[in-house]
């Protein structure tokens, strides 16, 4: 129950409530083009990899790999993660499969840092980490199950 409640618990904050389907700031940021990986994850010209679905699937070498995964052209169209529901919640379930789930019994600051890592977990955004560790909490207390340990990242 309590990794199924994590599960749930992630999705829905990371994307309050399913709101918000593509990152706030991502259009106007970074490309989210990481040049380390683009030997095998070649960022297009133009395009930009920013947070889109339900798990905010980012980073060239997110798409790419979801794409071939899922198949679709993440790298030369990563806009269907935003504007195909099937490719959204495929990509957002590849991403758990393959990044978080095997962390899950690790506690809830695992799942953060799997998700979100170094975004939150390096310090500079203790507040959103606070939040989302006061909110598991009370989904904790009302679903009657314990939180465990290593709630923060």
């Amino acid at each position: 129950m309590k990794n199924n409640l994590n599960h749930m618990f992630v999705t829905v904050f990371s994307i309050i409530d399913l709101c918000h389907i593509e990152e706030q700031d991502g259009k106007v940021s970074d490309s989210y083009c990481d040049q380390s990986k683009a030997v095998q994850y070649p960022c297009t010209p133009g395009k930009k990899y920013y947070g889109r679905g339900p798990l905010q699937l980012s980073y060239n070498y997110n798409y790419g790999a979801a794409g071939t995964a899922i198949r679709f052209d993440g790298l030369n169209n990563p806009e269907m993660v935003a504007t195909d529901v099937d490719t959204s919640f495929k990509a957002a379930v590849w991403y758990w499969m393959t990044n978080v789930r095997s962390v899950m019994n690790q506690g809830f600051g695992a799942t953060i840092k799997a998700i979100n890592g170094a975004a939150e977990c390096s310090g500079h955004n203790q507040p959103e980490v606070d939040d989302r560790v006061m909110f598991y909490k009370k989904y904790c207390a009302d679903f009657g199950v314990a939180p465990g340990d290593n709630l923060s990242c």
